[in-house]
């Protein structure tokens, strides 16, 4: 799988100011004035770039979502087989989101920010995942190691699960269960789903 991660742009620090803004006092009372100012810029540099708050979380969101699977796909064997890799980066990428500082914050403080994402539409980076994903799995039924099936539907089923091990996975645990034993049965599960 390639790296989704982003190439540096100048709106970097815009972006960077907005990230601190939202950890500090949450979306509902991050601005753009205050992004601005956080940037050390005029509020019409800001204003340039993104005309409203929602415009700017979403550059925001993928960029720090891209970041995650960036990071998660540098941990991986080139040498494993394309199946093994493609499942360690699906469970890697879930892990990494769930301790993501911004994703915890907005999921504490703002949830509602997630919901288009999981009811209305697609975002950037679930696109960007999707092909990826789409991506390792044609490869691996070229090789003969993956099941036959369409590769988008497949893609797309994994991850409507993911979203699950997410979101939901710390409701699922307790004395019995840890969030370790989750992601293994998650790890099994993806893999034997992916087997000819």
């Amino acid at each position: 799988m390639t790296s989704l991660r982003h190439n540096a742009e100048p709106r970097d620090t815009y972006l960077d100011a907005a990230r601190d803004c939202i950890l500090d006092v949450g979306w509902r009372r991050t601005t753009l004035t205050e992004v601005a100012r956080r940037a050390g810029v005029s509020r019409m540099t800001i204003y340039r770039t993104w005309a409203d708050m929602p415009q700017l979380l979403a550059d925001l969101m993928t960029r720090e979502w891209g970041e995650v699977v960036a990071d998660s796909l540098a941990q991986e064997d080139p040498d494993a087989p394309t199946i093994d890799r493609l499942v360690r980066d699906i469970v890697e990428t879930i892990q990494r989101l769930r301790e993501n500082e911004l994703f915890v914050r907005i999921v504490d403080l703002d949830p509602e920010l997630i919901l288009p994402y999981l009811f209305s539409r697609r975002g950037r980076s679930q696109d960007g995942i999707l092909e990826l994903t789409v991506a390792a799995l044609r490869e691996a039924q070229a090789e003969g190691t993956a099941r036959t099936g369409n590769p988008v539907a497949m893609a797309r089923s994994m991850l409507l699960a993911a979203h699950g091990f997410v979101l939901s996975a710390h409701t699922m645990v307790d004395d019995d269960v840890s969030i370790e034993d989750l992601d293994a049965e998650l790890t099994l599960a993806l893999t034997r789903s992916l087997q000819p």
